[in-house]
């Protein structure tokens, strides 16, 4: 087990978690609008 095995998989996942993040990053996210409302004069 003294093969780097800990070393090697921590590699792998630090690779994968880096993906992740820059899709992560990427992905588009809804854009709240607050439209304004003209006040009602008839009121």
């Amino acid at each position: 087990m003294a093969d780097n095995f800990l070393e090697k998989h921590y590699e792998e996942y630090e690779q994968r978690k880096a993906a992740w993040l820059r899709k992560k990053r990427h992905l588009k996210t809804k854009k709240v609008r607050n439209i304004r409302k003209p006040d009602d004069e008839a009121l």
